[in-house]
């Protein structure tokens, strides 16, 4: 159990009990929650940075993550990407997931362990994905936590299939212009564009209606792509500029 200010979080994987009131030696009454998997990447132990909620469910919709899907993952950091992969592409998908650290495999491997138990739908690869994607079976999506996705570019669109999406999350807008000029200029890639998510909480007590003080800002920048087979001297497709079209 983790004792907070406010409950005590359940961390086991039974779905069965909803909540329950128990209480400390004190007596103090706290109200019992399995944690939801937003709340558990923050607190859980961390080998590297996590990718926070707000930019997770990003992720999820802007990669089209769905069940069935086969999703290459590259960055396993301490596993928060990979536990919501790993839930939204369900027990008929598969991630294959690269990462170079041994000591970061192992932690992520433990919190994705303590959340969903054992797990027949992770492939974990300890090795440069550069070097393990002459052999990887063709993939539906392809999401990136690196500090040089632009290196990827290329090979991935071995791997990628058409209609596929790529999709990397850096934290400074210098890495997210270079990623963004190299599929730009790779044939292979259509319908480019980057973003950032800014969550902003509202205090609502009765008649005291404002926004926080202090807002989760800037976490990190989301670059997505398609994977396309262009037509012979046709131009790739590319989004209108919302500031002048």
């Amino acid at each position: 159990m983790n004792c907070g200010a406010r409950s005590i979080w359940l961390r086991h994987t039974a779905t069965g009990i909803v909540s329950w009131f128990v209480r400390t030696s004190k007596g103090t009454r706290y109200l019992a929650l399995r944690p939801t998997l937003a709340e558990y990447v923050l607190d859980m132990p961390r080998g590297a940075q996590v990718i926070y909620p707000k930019d997770l469910a990003m992720v999820m919709f802007w990669a089209d993550i769905f069940p069935g899907a086969r999703v290459l993952e590259a960055g396993m950091g301490s596993g928060a990407l990979t536990l919501a992969l790993l839930r939204a592409v369900g027990p008929e998908g598969r991630v294959v997931s690269y990462e170079q650290r041994e000591d970061f495999c192992r932690r992520a491997l433990a919190n994705i362990q303590m959340r969903l138990g054992e797990v027949t739908t992770l492939t974990v690869r300890i090795r440069p994905v550069e070097d393990g994607l002459p052999e990887e079976e063709p993939v539906d999506r392809a999401v990136f936590d690196l500090p040089e996705p632009w290196r990827l570019v290329d090979p991935v669109a071995s791997v990628l299939r058409p209609g596929g999406i790529f999709l990397s999350y850096v934290p400074t807008i210098i890495q997210s212009h270079q990623l963004t000029e190299t599929l730009r200029r790779h044939r292979g890639y259509a319908l480019v564009e980057t973003f950032e998510t800014l969550l902003r909480p509202w205090n609502i007590d009765g008649t005291s209606v404002r926004p926080f003080h202090r807002m989760v800002a800037h976490t990190g920048f989301l670059t997505v792509a398609r994977r396309v087979v262009p037509e012979e001297g046709a131009a790739v497709p590319r989004l209108p500029d919302p500031e002048t079209d």
